[in-house]
């Protein structure tokens, strides 16, 4: 006889994915503020001249060439990233939790859901 998945299990999967999501996040950003402060603590900032964000910290991909080379502030935004996915990432198992559920409103709305914030992204 096969066991049906209960809605606690579901909760507290989803339970563990926030908690790991925001836990990830925050001792990513932590060494990425570790990391900056230790590079660039001591530079006075220039409020003087603005200079808008550079390329590395808006695409992922040099974002990530960055973080690899060992610099601070592309492993903040990193960290940044990771706690806006962890959500994403609760809504996107959701929708495979209605599934094995067979509840298939649920399933549509939250796909609809998941859309409107990708397509918003």
């Amino acid at each position: 006889m096969k066991k049906r998945i209960q809605d606690t299990d579901m909760e507290k999967v989803i339970g563990y994915l926030l908690r790991y999501g925001v836990i990830s996040a925050s001792l990513v950003v932590l060494a990425g503020g570790i990391v900056y402060l230790y590079r660039h603590g001591h530079q006075l900032p220039a409020y003087r001249e603005f200079h808008g964000e550079p390329d590395k910290m808006r695409n992922p991909r040099l974002m990530l060439e960055a973080v690899m080379r060992g610099e601070g502030r592309p492993l903040i935004q990193l960290g940044l990233l990771i706690l806006i996915a962890t959500p994403i990432a609760r809504i996107a198992f959701s929708i495979f939790g209605y599934l094995l559920e067979k509840d298939y409103l649920y399933t549509v709305l939250t796909v609809i859901v998941l859309l409107a914030i990708l397509l918003n992204f």
